[in-house]
């Protein structure tokens, strides 16, 4: 006898929703600060498109500067028989830069690593209640500790050390962590405004949460 397959008998899925689910991702993996435009109403718009170019900038600088100190190094090593002798030193400086203006850019996409097990669970209300509330404590807890990272950012400038290498203050290496803090602080603060004014859920000024109004996991 012969055997005939059994139809198939999984739902149909609508095309637009797989079309809108593509694009959601696309959207995601490719960020484009230098087109970046804020939703955000008046002045607090041109402050959050101000934040957004001053992170790409340090991060593409930094990024950039290691790249060609590291194979500068590597030239020197392996091609003339000298490292770079201030290499490490400037090395440190940057991963010092791209980690304080990374944590910056990272709350502006809603990157940051989120324990949201409990806040998932909620209905829409208090979700968008709780949103409001973590990014306003967020906020606070990031300007605090800008405000003690500059504090010790001038008890190192008081103590006049200096790098071996480079012979440049040890606390100009040190200056991006307050910013990098303080422009965090300010990113969780616009995001809670955002909260604020806006009926959807966010989790940053340009990422909204994936869930619709109805509770339903968004494809």
């Amino acid at each position: 006898m012969t055997s005939h397959p059994e139809p198939d008998r999984r739902p149909a899925v609508d095309p637009d929703i797989i079309a809108a689910a593509e694009a959601v991702s696309l959207a995601d993996d490719d960020i484009d600060d230098s087109s970046y435009s804020s939703g955000l109403p008046g002045i607090l718009g041109v402050v959050d498109t101000v934040i957004a170019r001053i992170e790409a900038v340090l991060l593409a600088s930094g990024v950039l500067l290691m790249a060609l100190n590291t194979m500068a190094n590597v030239v020197g090593r392996f091609g003339f028989g000298r490292s770079l002798y201030f290499s490490e030193e400037v090395n440190t400086a940057l991963i010092v830069l791209i980690t304080f203006a990374g944590i910056s850019y990272a709350a502006r996409h809603g990157r940051h690593i989120r324990m949201s097990a409990f806040f998932d669970a909620l209905p829409f209300r208090p979700r968008k209640v709780a949103m409001f509330v973590i990014s306003a404590v967020t906020a606070t807890v990031m300007l605090g500790l800008a405000w003690y990272a500059f504090d010790y950012v001038m008890t190192q400038a008081q103590r006049g050390r200096v790098m071996p290498a480079l012979q440049i203050p040890n606390w100009w290496i040190l200056v991006w962590a307050p910013l990098g803090f303080f422009l965090t602080g300010l990113q969780y603060a616009l995001t809670a405004i955002k909260n604020l004014i806006d009926p959807a859920i966010w989790l940053s000024t340009s990422t909204l949460e994936g869930y619709d109004n109805n509770d339903e996991e968004e494809v």
